[in-house]
């Protein structure tokens, strides 16, 4: 298979189901950053020694991939087949986001992004995965997603936020609180 088809070069792609659609189309940039944010979580998981969050990664990366299906998808096309969006993903995240929790300092102030590069590079990832939810919502606001890619996203962010806690606090990196002048 060629890697190079040229179909794209006046602008456009295909969706899943053959419409060819501008590449500045919401559609195209909800599942184009869905898509970056995967490679970020990518980078995220080499930062990782832990396999519970290693296995909880690839997951995420698998689901992402879901997801990036389900906006890739014409809307409306019948007999296209999507992977499943299973609710017991999110409260997944939400397990994962409560039992790092419980390690960390109570957070009290904000605090900047960074402390070391694992955190730093998981706090990338979270505002990747803020963007791709803006660009899911205003999709949305177009036409019609699945909640749960909203759901997913939102809480995904949540995830990465707290990861980025355990990371800094596990290698004994202070946090840095935000002070306004």
């Amino acid at each position: 298979m060629k890697i190079y088809t040229k179909t794209g070069d006046a602008g456009t792609t295909a969706l899943y189901g053959g419409k060819r659609l501008s590449k500045g189309d919401w559609r195209i940039e909800a599942y184009g950053t869905v898509d970056e944010l995967n490679s970020n979580i990518g980078l995220v998981a080499t930062y990782l020694e832990e396999k519970e969050l290693t296995d909880l990664m690839v997951d995420i990366q698998s689901r992402l991939f879901d997801a990036g299906t389900h906006l890739a998808a014409e809307p409306g096309k019948a007999n296209l087949i999507l992977p499943e969006l299973p609710e017991e993903k999110i409260t997944q995240l939400e397990t994962f986001i409560d039992k790092m929790n419980e390690t960390l300092p109570e957070l009290k102030y904000f605090i900047l992004p960074g402390g070391n590069r694992a955190a730093a590079t998981a706090h990338i990832a979270r505002t990747v995965c803020r963007r791709a939810e803006r660009a899911v919502v205003r999709l949305n606001e177009e036409e019609p997603v699945h909640p749960w890619l909203i759901q997913y996203l939102n809480r995904l962010s949540d995830f990465l936020f707290v990861l980025a806690r355990k990371l800094a606090h596990d290698a004994g990196t202070p946090e840095v609180i935000w002070k306004a002048h």
